[in-house]
């Protein structure tokens, strides 16, 4: 028999989704949320339902897993298989958070350069319509951007450069801090403009921003995306709803999930239940922070040339997932808390969800597929000219090699080395090298290897699901 491997030897230790708060209401949940959100000619698209259900399996050992070894000397581990969501599993949107900051900061921003976060939040009454149209909210961020960029580029033309070219990286994010759907954008910005010189991009800072500046971009994307909107019908309702026509159920979920609202079960039309706080002093608009007719831009956040650090925290905020490690708990038998990660102005530090509610949320936050996330404009879009000599690639070798450009992903090894620093590729014996021997996704080879090194190969069954509690009603004599 096999020996079982010892966790407790290593500094790192595989994660166990199924102790999990967020699994275990999805296991006891998601089939009774499924049954009371169907219609009787429809029921949620097929992304999210695999999203979901995705979820479940991600981690979990039963479903698969990456056997490891030394060579030298035979210390074996197992890694399990991942969901690779985009939606909301706290694991795989950390994954791609972290891996997404580091490529940025190692491959995409420009080396000694400021870069500015501009964030900008849109009204009520458009984010359900943006929430699907993919090409409508492409639109109103192309808007935003041009206003940004003509801003670098007054400002380069009053010191004399004629011909100043704008770069940014757009984070396009859905959630709100409350689990609501809130489409908006996080533009971190080269705080300045290239000009060519002799064939040579050279970069030149912009001038300090002033609230009157953030005041008159913000005003101007308001009066642009609202002519924009008129245009195309969405603020009139002249135009179709495409999701409520094609995906009814969706867009039900979809629209009180924008509005702070529960749309199935039990409390279907009601608000999101909060907790409450003593009172506290409202938040002012504060600097380089300026709202109109319901959009508000957010510019007072600079990383300064050379803080690479700085920039890789603000890359993983901006990248962050929906729902963080602990920000979820149990308030009662049957009820969650979900802990804001700012008090609201009047008090509120946690919503009050029912599992059945939570998952909702959920389902309203999975992106579409084929929706890109994060978007590339100007010098530091994939096809700009000079680009590679804005974005060097310096990394070298010990023979001073020009090393080989990286995958598209980062391993999860490197990732965990770069968050954690912790080598899961070194032997906690030897320290020897740690290489992938077998892949195993046949169900009797993994629970053949599971019970012979004495592991659980249990797979979390899905409760069935529940009948709706029956109203009561005394019709009296």
């Amino acid at each position: 028999m096999l020996a079982a491997p010892r966790y407790d030897e290593f500094a790192y230790q595989r994660r166990d989704p199924e102790q999990g708060l967020l699994h275990r209401v999805l296991l006891e949940h998601l089939d009774t949320f499924f049954d009371r959100a169907r219609t009787a000619t429809h029921g949620l698209p097929h992304y999210v339902v695999k999203e979901l259900r995705g979820y479940l399996e991600c981690g979990v050992l039963g479903h698969g897993f990456v056997r490891v070894k030394c060579a030298d000397c035979q210390t074996e581990r197992i890694v399990a298989f991942s969901c690779k969501g985009r939606g909301f599993c706290p694991s795989c949107t950390g994954r791609r958070m972290t891996d997404t900051a580091a490529r940025l900061v190692d491959d995409v921003f420009p080396k000694e350069v400021p870069v500015r976060q501009w964030v900008l939040s849109l009204p009520m009454e458009i984010r359900y319509r943006l929430a699907y149209d993919g090409k409508l909210l492409s639109d109103v961020l192309a808007v935003f951007l041009r206003v940004v960029r003509g801003w670098y580029k007054r400002q380069g033309k009053a010191e004399g450069y004629s011909d100043g070219r704008f770069g940014s990286v757009t984070f396009a994010q859905r959630f709100g801090s409350a689990l609501n759907l809130n489409p908006h954008f996080h533009t971190l910005a080269l705080d300045g403009v290239y000009e060519d010189f002799d064939g040579e991009p050279r970069f030149h800072l912009a001038p300090i921003l002033t609230d009157d500046d953030v005041c008159r971009i913000v005003e101007t994307t308001a009066h642009r995306v609202i002519r924009l909107l008129e245009r195309r019908g969405v603020l009139d309702g002249a135009s179709l709803d495409r999701l409520a026509d094609e995906e009814p159920v969706l867009a039900g979920v979809t629209a009180a999930s924008v509005r702070g609202m529960v749309a199935t079960g039990e409390r279907a039309g009601m608000r999101v239940r909060r907790v409450l706080s003593d009172p506290w002093e409202g938040v002012r608009t504060g600097h380089l922070c300026y709202a109109s007719r319901g959009f508000s831009l957010h510019a007072a956040t600079y990383v300064e040339a050379g803080d690479k650090d700085g920039l890789e925290r603000l890359c993983r905020y901006v990248a962050r997932p929906p729902l963080a490690a602990g920000s979820l708990k149990q308030h009662s038998e049957d009820l969650l808390s979900f802990k804001l990660k700012t008090p609201w102005s009047d008090g509120t530090t946690h919503l009050i969800l029912s599992p059945l509610e939570l998952i909702e949320k959920l389902a309203a936050l999975v992106p579409p597929p084929r929706k890109n996330i994060v978007r590339y404009h100007g010098v530091l879009g994939p096809a700009a000219r000079n680009r590679d000599k804005i974005v060097p690639r310096e990394e070298t070798n010990a023979d001073d090699k020009v090393v080989a450009p990286k995958k598209y992903r980062l391993k999860w090894a490197s990732l965990l080395a770069r968050v954690f620093r912790v080598d899961v590729e070194k032997c906690p014996r030897c320290s020897g090298k740690m290489k992938i021997v077998a892949a195993l996704t046949d169900p009797s080879s993994i629970r053949q290897y599971l019970k012979g090194t004495g592991q659980s190969a249990e797979i979390p069954r899905l409760l069935p699901a529940r009948a709706p509690p029956q109203l009561h009603m005394d019709f009296g004599c």
